[in-house]
């Protein structure tokens, strides 16, 4: 894939919390492949805004609890 992303992510965190749910039960909910979330996880890649929300939508949880973006 690219160069890596300056986005970070709590990802695995929030899957402990919600009953250790695996990347494929997290990958089938938003409609993306396994792979995508290991890559999102890994910060090799960045999702979409759609992705993204639909991630946070599924823990319950803002946008800004699943991701961040360093100010500087």
């Amino acid at each position: 894939m690219g160069k890596p992303t300056r986005i970070t992510n709590r990802l695995r965190e929030l899957r402990f919390h919600s009953q250790e749910m695996t990347q494929a039960e997290l990958a089938q909910r938003v409609g993306v492949t396994r792979q995508t979330i290991i890559a999102i996880e890994q910060g090799k890649y960045s999702p979409s805004l759609e992705v993204a929300f639909q991630i946070a939508a599924v823990f319950g949880v803002p946008l800004e609890e699943a991701f961040q973006y360093p100010k500087a």
